[in-house]
């Protein structure tokens, strides 16, 4: 884990809320010189700073439906789950995929167009990438809570 003074937490703070900053304003609101947030925040972006990314809207790009799916696998070999977690990772419709503990295997987060397509992905997709022995979906009925920011 690195070590994070309050004015490096401060500079993650705000590339989180607004990564179009120049190092100039992010030099400012931290009251630092130039140089000296630059300096910082190139080693922020090698050692935390994954990327600049922005945060769209999915329902505005057709997106309309947001699922949960619990996957248990027959096998739990590492060749087995390992072709499992390739052939999750070529899934576009997929956004994330965890390997988690309890009843289920994993715990994928995915978002399509529309019920056709969600059945298209569990059906033609997911299920013959092979070695699924249950799969368990939950549809997201209204979005609570999105922060794609993280506590500091």
């Amino acid at each position: 884990m690195i070590e994070l003074d309050k004015v490096d937490r401060m500079i993650l703070e705000i590339v989180q809320l607004n990564g179009r900053l120049t190092n100039a304003e992010i030099a400012a609101r931290v009251s630092l010189s130039a140089p000296a947030s630059w300096k910082r925040l190139k080693r922020l972006e090698e050692e935390v700073i994954e990327g600049y990314h922005a945060s769209l809207n999915r329902k505005a790009i057709g997106l309309n439906v947001f699922a949960f799916i619990s996957i248990t696998l027959d096998t739990h070999s590492e060749e087995a789950m390992d072709n499992f977690e390739k052939g999750i990772n070529s899934l576009p419709s997929v956004i994330s995929c965890h390997n988690i503990s309890g009843k289920y295997d994993y715990l994928l987060q995915v978002v399509v167009k529309d019920m056709d397509d969600f059945h298209q992905l569990g059906m033609y997709k997911i299920r013959r990438l092979g070695n699924i022995k249950e799969m368990y979906t939950g549809f997201s009925l209204k979005e609570i809570k999105r922060c794609p920011t993280l506590p500091l």
